[in-house]
């Protein structure tokens, strides 16, 4: 389960609770259980091999953990640029805008291409600060026919 699923199913939980009166006991218990295993990832990230460490961050719900804990090591363009080295196709940053959250990207490579919401997937457990993803086309191709377009040969 990815971070993301797990933080829906907790507030689905904690709405279920809504108007009940637990729903301050049930926020109060998922801070505590957060200040809980934030520190105890705390004192485990400085203990893991750099090398080790590196290869977890791949890890979607290793990286959620760290983000959701501010413990990841890496910042904002480094986590943005392993989300898009997971992807099927190669994109490139044409620029990110912080206060929207709008990531632009363009298309380097050509093939069936890869649409917004599997670029959005790849970004959320490694960059939620990319609220928004602009995805634009690369460059053509240029089509070569065996004989001149039908509207040519009327002339």
């Amino acid at each position: 389960m990815t971070a993301e699923q797990t933080g829906l199913r907790i507030q689905e939980a904690l709405d279920a609770l809504a108007g009940s009166g637990a729903e301050e006991a049930g926020e109060q218990l998922v801070r505590d259980l957060m200040a809980f295993y934030g520190e105890g990832l705390a004192r485990l990230v400085p203990a893991v091999p750099p090398p080790t460490l590196a290869r977890l961050l791949d890890d979607p719900a290793v990286a959620g953990l760290l983000l959701l804990h501010d413990l990841h090591p890496e910042d904002l363009d480094a986590r943005i640029s392993r989300a898009l080295d997971a992807l099927p196709e190669q994109v490139e940053r044409v620029g990110f805008d912080p206060a929207s959250g709008t990531l632009r990207l363009r298309r380097t490579a050509s093939g069936c291409g890869c649409g917004e919401q599997e670029v959005e997937a790849a970004l959320a457990c490694h960059a939620p600060e990319v609220t928004a993803v602009e995805l634009e086309r690369g460059p053509q191709l240029l089509q070569i026919a065996t004989r001149p377009p039908l509207a040519a040969e009327a002339r």
